[in-house]
């Protein structure tokens, strides 16, 4: 099996996403989200990958669809968790949506969380990770310049 780190920002209320998109913009976030998965292959629903502008530069976009009559330019299609996960091969990032992180939570090693702390407006949410994962490395950010305060968090499968 390979190695599965989920990536996320979720804010205080479980919230991810509004509309297809982050309800907040925190640039530190996405440039943590590119060091994190550059060279890897990322595991994400069709709208999460919809919602960039174009495929990610440097990293393979496997998708996971139920739409077996869906394809783009950029994109591996995969119709299961499995598949998906072969296609990714020893270490896979999963990035979302939120139907996507449900779908492989029994399999997740470890969560790259940064903590948005808001209670932020949207349609798509990820319950919090409590039982069954441990807390390994936390790195707080006040708030500024209008943005929320977030907190950068490490956690992995417990024992």
């Amino acid at each position: 099996m390979p190695r599965v780190t989920f990536h996320l920002a979720r804010a205080d209320n479980g919230v991810i996403g509004k509309d297809g998109k982050l309800p907040w913009h925190l640039p530190a976030d996405l440039r943590r989200f590119k060091a994190q998965t550059m060279g890897k292959p990322m595991v994400m629903g069709r709208k999460t990958f919809e919602s960039f502008p174009s495929p990610l530069p440097g990293r393979r976009h496997i998708v996971l669809t139920r739409d077996t009559g869906w394809s783009a330019e950029g994109a591996e299609i995969a119709h299961s968790p499995e598949d998906a996960l072969a296609l990714a091969g020893d270490e896979v990032a999963v990035i979302g949506g939120a139907e996507i992180f449900a779908l492989l939570l029994d399999r997740a090693d470890r969560i790259e969380l940064t903590e948005v702390h808001v209670d932020a407006e949207g349609d798509a949410t990820v319950p919090g990770f409590g039982t069954g994962w441990r807390e390994v490395a936390r790195e707080e950010h006040a708030s500024e310049a209008g943005r929320p305060a977030y907190s950068f968090v490490t956690l992995e499968r417990a024992a």
